[in-house]
């Protein structure tokens, strides 16, 4: 159902969102002025892309009526509202313009918060990553070093279900992984407990740009923050130089104190992804392009990804 905001009211939620995105994004913008790096939490800016100028500009999401804005006029994706002076975000210019990023993102959103979260990958794809390397994706050195670290990986089994993780693994620790991953294959496989996937949930919202309402966006960016601080602290480096405790994977209570910030995180990701399907297509939410199934192949894979 469409809605409309007065000058006044949409102005102060611009202020406060933008208010509430430079506190986010302050340490980072200050290491940036310094010509300092941080090996956890820079990586929502370099990997994603996203600068923290996306971050402080507000939508109000799909369908909601600015009034009195003609300056959004020409902003992507925003078409006349019901009042002369009023825009709205279009969901339909979006879907017109990009029909299959559109269709990427339903899907990925929908199968993913669908499917039951895994919760026994331990986080081990950062230690496929530098299994039988001297190259590591950081200059730090390895908690366990090299030897310790690659028998890590070799007593265990390696249950990645997340393709832009295990594209990074090794050459020796892609035959490890329970199921090959593909590109075709990520919307098939793609499930809730993973954390790159809770990651990606920020990922989507920006694609969706203006349909989804800004506070939404910044929730998505805060659990892809605390998502990050647990991936690296479960991850074979040693970052005590930058204050990071590590989650011992390697032992029991590593791996149990790991499965449950998982599953914490598993729950936030799937509220986040049924609030951004609301925000972008309503509160009756049928799939719009008729591709809510995955593939024969994709549901083979998933089985084998879930026998234990």
């Amino acid at each position: 159902m469409s809605s409309s905001l007065t000058r006044t009211e949409w102005a102060a939620r611009a202020q406060t969102h933008a208010d509430r995105a430079d506190a986010l994004t302050a340490a980072h913008r200050a290491r940036q002025q310094r010509g300092e790096k941080h090996p956890v939490e820079d990586f929502l800016f370099t990997y994603y892309s996203y600068k923290p100028a996306q971050l402080r500009r507000w939508h109000p999401g799909a369908g909601v009526t600015l009034q009195d804005a003609g300056e959004r006029a020409e902003w992507r994706w925003y078409s006349p509202g019901v009042e002369p002076g009023g825009y709205a975000p279009d969901a339909e210019a979006f879907r017109g313009e990009k029909p299959q990023l559109a269709s990427l993102v339903e899907r990925m959103l929908r199968l993913t918060a669908a499917r039951p979260g895994q919760f026994g990958c331990f986080g081990l794809h950062e230690w496929a990553m530098v299994y039988r390397t001297d190259e590591h994706r950081h200059a730090v050195p390895l908690r366990l070093g090299g030897a310790g670290t690659d028998a890590v990986v070799e007593a265990a089994e390696l249950r990645c279900t997340h393709f832009d993780a295990f594209r990074f693994f090794t050459d020796d620790a892609v035959p490890r992984n329970r199921v090959p991953l593909t590109r075709e294959s990520q919307p098939d496989l793609e499930q809730p407990g993973c954390l790159h996937a809770g990651m990606d949930v920020y990922k989507w919202a920006v694609k969706l740009g203006p349909l989804v309402p800004g506070e939404l966006l910044l929730d998505a960016f805060e659990l892809a923050s605390d998502i990050r601080r647990l991936d690296m602290e479960a991850a074979p480096y040693d970052l005590s130089a930058w204050g990071i405790v590590p989650v011992r994977i390697e032992t029991t209570e590593g791996k149990a104190e790991y499965v449950r910030r998982q599953r914490v995180f598993a729950e936030r990701g799937n509220l986040l992804r049924e609030a951004l399907l609301t925000a972008w297509l309503g509160r009756d939410q049928r799939p719009s392009d008729g591709r809510d199934e995955p593939s024969s192949a994709g549901r083979a894979q998933r089985s084998s990804a879930r026998r234990d």
